[in-house]
């Protein structure tokens, strides 16, 4: 007998990956300077491969909004634009791809066809992001068993929104382009530990490959939740693992709280909604809410909406501050674009209406102890859209849960986004070849250590556990590897400490943010195995936050002979002084010109 779960989840993960963008060689970079052009743009949805639009795409559409495409010329090309036919898909990120497939035990496809999916929402300056499926049906090793790996995709990423507006949105194209890998499990958790789990684990396989982009941002989650009597909710972009607990058990909440409101609402014999919208602008004339003031004097009106037997139920709370009047005001927001709506299980007069504003309006709707009004505000043709949008979703209530994709917030809410997609948006991509994979191909990929393997190893290196872990989940790892080869007279454990800690200790000592390359890292390394500078100089060096080539040579250790000389001035001034005293004042003098071991032997020969 098949066990009944009170919650279910599944992810998709999407790695941004370093190196070239998918189709083009622009660099796969993030950029924070100012832009040097921009291109403005309308998007259109289109018919995909089942003859249809989909759902999501004819949503966005509708709206009508012009997107602002701030551009670089360095890493936005002709075909981030839509200008010019994309390359062939990055051999390295295919090569990758094949090792993941291979470290999931997934089946690889025969052929690799590159496919449009249709976006509308401005992410995509072309209408449209290429995606195409490498593996199916993997599988990842947990703690609870088993989890399934139905797909494996390489894809673009979307360009990132820099400002929204009502009619519409800047993006910047840096990051349009620059490869993801999206992997999906089956909804094969019934936790939110096991949840969060799944996603560390597919994050640090990821890494292992050394392809991998670190930082916020660069990984983000997308979770799919639903309870028994609920619906599949996609939890869109969370970008933070320490949230997934969070996320998911919000959204079990949520649903719950909503699937309690359906049965309230039948138990008071609630009906199917169906109401006239009500212009009530001539109640407010003189009112001293800002809202409605503003849009009575730019010719806008005032509607109102009736909600029978609605009473209590907008001012439930359905997530953490979160109420199901929150939930109406998302739909008004997103479906129609107006700032929000306001609603009678609130204080109203908070917003500047008057008792007897309030009265009049219930009198003129006609609303009865059982009932609930929505109000809202805006130009004539958003305030309808709004009303109406409010209306579909307290329908849905009878339902109980939409199915719908949410944005997941960094306080672990989520809000209204969009309706999930269909199947109707994806087409194929005449203008990349598809690639063929035989047996040769998957042979000659190899692959990547295991973060587990490489901490092992590691250990035997004469690492710290706890070192260990902490550098091979590091970006430096791989430069470890390189610099333990090469430097034949450093300890593995120093080099291992310095890479894996170096910026929190100078944070935490200096309070100075650094972020050293790995030639600055090579310079220092190089000069300490030639003995030109002493491990006492190395945090001096760093903190300092410049071109390590360009200071080195300030940090470079002092000759024998001054090293002697200035231990002569010292001794002479301290005559008498203990060895251990004398050894703490030249210490003090010589730190970082001086090796401990060099002043140690010329003072022992002086001091007899």
């Amino acid at each position: 007998m098949k066990k009944e779960h009170k919650l279910t989840c599944g992810i998709e993960i999407h790695q941004q990956l370093e190196g070239k963008k998918l189709f083009c060689n622009c660099p796969a970079m993030i950029q924070e300077r100012v832009r040097d052009y921009i291109v403005e743009r309308k998007i259109r949805a289109v018919v995909g491969e089942t003859g249809e639009i989909d759902i999501a795409a004819a949503y966005e559409a509708q709206k009508g909004k012009k997107f602002i495409y701030e551009c670089y010329n360095d890493n936005v090309c002709l075909i981030d634009l839509d200008e010019a036919p994309p390359n062939e898909l990055n051999k390295d990120v295919f090569n990758t791809a094949l090792q993941v497939c291979k470290l999931l035990k997934a089946i690889v496809v025969d052929e690799v066809q590159v496919m449009r999916k249709t976006v509308v929402d401005g992410s995509n300056a072309a209408g449209f992001q290429r995606t195409a499926l490498v593996g199916l049906n993997g599988q990842l090793e947990t703690s609870e068993g088993v989890v399934s790996i139905p797909t494996i995709f390489v894809e673009e990423d979307s360009a990132r929104p820099m400002k929204r507006e009502a009619d519409k949105v800047t993006y910047r194209l840096d990051r349009l382009g620059i490869p993801l890998f999206e992997i999906a499990t089956g909804p094969d958790m019934h936790s939110p530990e096991h949840c969060a789990e799944v996603a560390e684990k597919l994050g640090m396989l990821l890494r292992a490959t050394g392809k991998c982009k670190r930082g916020i941002g660069t990984i983000r989650q997308d979770i799919n939740v639903s309870i028994p009597g609920g619906t599949r909710v996609e939890l869109k972009g969370a970008q933070d693992l320490k949230l997934i607990t969070s996320l998911v058990k919000f959204e079990a909440d949520r649903q719950k709280n909503l699937l309690k409101i359906k049965d309230d609402l039948r138990k008071r014999t609630v009906k199917k909604l169906n109401p006239k919208f009500v212009n009530v602008s001539g109640l407010f004339l003189t009112t001293n809410c800002g809202v409605v003031n503003k849009t009575l004097t730019s010719k806008g009106k005032v509607l109102a909406v009736k909600l029978d037997g609605f009473d209590g139920f907008l001012g439930r709370e359905v997530q953490l501050s979160r109420r199901l009047g929150s939930e109406f005001s998302d739909y008004a927001k997103i479906k129609a674009g107006v700032g929000g709506i306001f609603h009678s299980d609130e204080e109203l007069t908070k917003y500047g209406f008057s008792d007897k504003e309030i009265s009049n309006l219930k009198n003129k709707l006609k609303v009865s102890d059982k009932d609930a009004f929505v109000l809202c505000a805006a130009q004539e043709q958003k305030v309808s859209n709004a009303l109406r949008a409010v209306v579909d979703r307290a329908n849905y209530c009878f339902v109980g849960v939409p199915n719908e994709v949410r944005d997941a917030k960094p306080d672990a809410t989520s809000v209204f986004l969009r309706p999930m997609p269909g199947a109707a948006r994806l087409y194929p991509e005449t203008d990349v070849p598809p690639i063929l994979v035989d047996k040769n191909l998957l042979a000659k990929i190899k692959l990547p250590e295991l973060i587990e393997d490489k901490v092992a190893r590691f250990v035997k290196l004469g690492l710290s556990k706890d070192l260990a872990e902490l550098l091979a989940k590091s970006a430096r790892t791989f430069l470890f590897d390189k610099f333990i080869k090469k430097f034949k007279n450093i300890k593995p454990a120093f080099l291992a400490e310095t890479l894996a800690t170096i910026d929190r200790i100078v944070r935490r000592e200096f309070n100075v943010e650094i972020s050293p390359s790995d030639e600055d890292f090579e310079i220092v390394f190089t000069e300490l195995d030639k003995g030109k500078i002493d491990k006492a100089s190395i945090i001096k060096i760093f903190k300092e936050n410049k071109s390590v080539k360009k200071i080195i040579k300030n940090f470079y250790l002092t000759s024998d002979a001054d090293v002697e000389k200035t231990i002569k001035q010292i001794v002479n001034k301290n005559k008498g002084a203990p060895f251990n005293a004398l050894m703490g004042l030249v210490m003090k003098e010589l730190r970082g010109k001086a090796s401990g071991e060099t002043v140690m032997k010329i003072l022992k020969k002086l001091v007899k």
